[in-house]
């Protein structure tokens, strides 16, 4: 029988999801424990019962479990970030090696070798990036912190364990300017207030700083003053303002000015020199990242005459580290100032279009384009986004059959299906490496090394469709369940697996072949109403579906 809301239970947990909760089993069903680690012994209340499954949260720990240890960080739990900091770094490491290994055999069906997750050379204060959210606390005193899970509720943190030192000082003293300046936090739901986030970023090699305020409006009261200040008391290069005035859950507006500085800092990863404003995508652990691109570099094996292709190539970074092995490289990246990054950065290389060429393109798009024009990679480097490839970009990678595809993916379940599709067109998954670029956090990288297998793909037709695959397995916390209950808590309406399945199609998510068709041919469908229509949608963009 179901639990019921409020009973309680005593359960062990057995292992951790790939969420980050506790998973134990009681009566045939599972139940998920956040703040948990496998070994403890605990009663917990039930705060959410299913059908088949419950949530629930713990009461009373009765038995730590052997890799349980004290967290050093007060809103560790409500922050919504660090999801294991409550369990040792080896016991936080075999949890995520056993996330990919589970997703390769569970979702891709893939007997592949997964070694051990390369851990990260620094557990805290390590990430490169932030941004934080700007608000009001209950004294009406200005703070900076992060989104509580699943919500837009501010948790205040002085001292989060992830970013360098400087930047908590940074953020307490720029609110205490604001405060003296008069200058209001945004309020999301009356669309008023002045600053919504502070963005920072730092150069891991080079040291330099880089401040941005997004801003509802033009800029800020006394806004020179203010940031003379900050620039000298925390020796920043640049500080840039960024104009938000739209109602949306995006940080950053299209518009960026420069106040102090070159507007840009520098920095090199893995020995290849960037420049960088704030809309760039740039790996926040810089050492970490180090470690995983020389896993890709080696995985792809180049030869001084190859041809390499890199998808999703973002600033150029993984391409450009891997150029010295081969003769030329091509990169696809669809964000424009990153696409302009990388040629700038081939520039100050030296490197010309037939050494080095890079291209503003869907990658979907331009593997294709490639792909028609004969062109025939030796080696094809991806690295997408959360939702993996699409199928434009693996048909397309298929036809121009390069001997060896690498695959890196900060999303395990979408790497598992791709990885799947291929092997399914002619190539061999030959191992999985899971990489640690975000220590006490649930989220794992991995880099998939897949070779042309013994199949010839030229004489044999294969047909696939992702139509025919159940998509709502790989997508990663987006169950229909989850939708409904995230439209429910954030816009107060019921909506259906109809409505969701109907918007779905309308975004171009893929759904099962016959779901929530009528019964009959005379049967007539209700629409989604559009404000429900929106609130899906939001869902959808808070999941990573679109």
């Amino acid at each position: 029988m179901p639990f019921t809301k409020n009973q309680i239970i005593t359960l062990e947990i057995e292992a951790l999801s790939n969420d980050g909760n506790g998973v134990a089993h009681k009566d045939g069903q599972a139940v998920f424990v956040p703040l948990t680690a496998p070994g403890d012994v605990a009663e917990v209340r039930i705060v959410k019962p299913m059908k088949t499954y419950a949530f629930g949260r713990v009461e009373k720990l009765l038995t730590a479990g052997p890799g349980r240890v004290r967290q050093d960080c007060p809103v560790a739990g409500p922050c919504g970030g660090c999801g294991l900091r409550h369990i040792s770094y080896e016991a936080e490491c075999a949890a995520k090696t056993q996330f990919v290994r589970d997703a390769f055999a569970r979702l891709g069906k893939l007997d592949v070798p997964v070694p051990d997750v390369l851990g990260a050379p620094d557990t805290d204060r390590y990430r490169n990036k932030v941004q934080l959210p700007v608000g009001t606390d209950e004294n009406g005193h200005i703070v900076t912190g992060f989104f509580a899970g699943r919500s837009h509720r501010i948790v205040a943190c002085t001292d989060c364990k992830l970013q360098p030192a400087w930047m908590n000082e940074l953020a307490a003293r720029a609110c205490a300017l604001l405060e003296e300046n008069g200058i209001t936090a945004y309020n999301e739901e009356t669309h008023t207030g002045r600053v919504r986030h502070l963005y920072m970023r730092q150069g891991w090699h080079s040291g330099q700083r880089l401040l941005c305020f997004v801003v509802n409006g033009n800029g800020l009261p006394n806004e020179a003053e203010i940031c003379a200040t900050l620039q000298k008391e925390f020796a920043l290069t640049t500080i840039l303002v960024n104009r938000n005035s739209e109602r949306t859950n995006v940080i950053l507006g299209r518009r960026t000015r420069t106040v102090l500085g070159p507007g840009v800092i520098e920095d090199t990863l893995a020995g290849v020199p960037l420049r960088m404003g704030v809309h760039e995508f740039y790996q926040v652990n810089t050492p970490a990242a180090e470690v995983l691109y020389a896993k890709a570099r080696e995985y792809a094996g180049l030869k001084p005459d190859d041809f390499l292709l890199d998808l999703y190539c973002g600033m150029g970074t993984i391409g450009l580290s891997m150029l010295a092995d081969c003769k030329r490289l091509v990169g696809v990246e669809v964000v424009p100032q990153a696409a302009e990054g990388a040629k700038e950065t081939a520039a100050r290389l030296g490197l010309d279009a037939d050494r080095a060429d890079f291209r503003c393109q869907d990658a979907g798009a331009a593997a294709a384009q490639l792909a028609a024009e004969g062109a025939r990679p030796d080696v094809i480097v991806v690295d997408p986004p959360r939702k993996g490839c699409d199928e434009a970009t693996l048909t397309a990678i298929a036809e121009m059959a390069p001997r060896t595809v690498v695959m890196v993916s900060c999303n395990a379940a979408t790497a598992a299906r791709d990885a799947k599709w291929l092997t399914e067109h002619g190539y061999k998954a030959v191992e999985v490496q899971p990489v640690d670029l975000f220590p006490r956090t649930k989220h794992v990288e991995t880099v998939v090394l897949l070779s042309k297998g013994e199949v010839d793909s030229k004489k044999i037709r294969v047909e696939f469709s992702l139509e025919d695959m159940d998509m709502s397995e790989f997508q990663d916390g987006a169950t229909y369940t989850q939708i409904k209950d995230y439209v429910l808590e954030h816009s107060g309406l019921k909506v259906s697996n109809l409505y969701i399945s109907q918007i779905k199609r309308k975004c171009g998510i893929e759904v099962g072949k016959n779901y929530n068709l009528p019964k009959s041919e005379d049967s007539r469908q209700p629409q989604c109403p559009p404000e429900k229509e929106k609130a899906i949608r939001e869902a959808f963009k808070y999941f990573g579906m679109i």
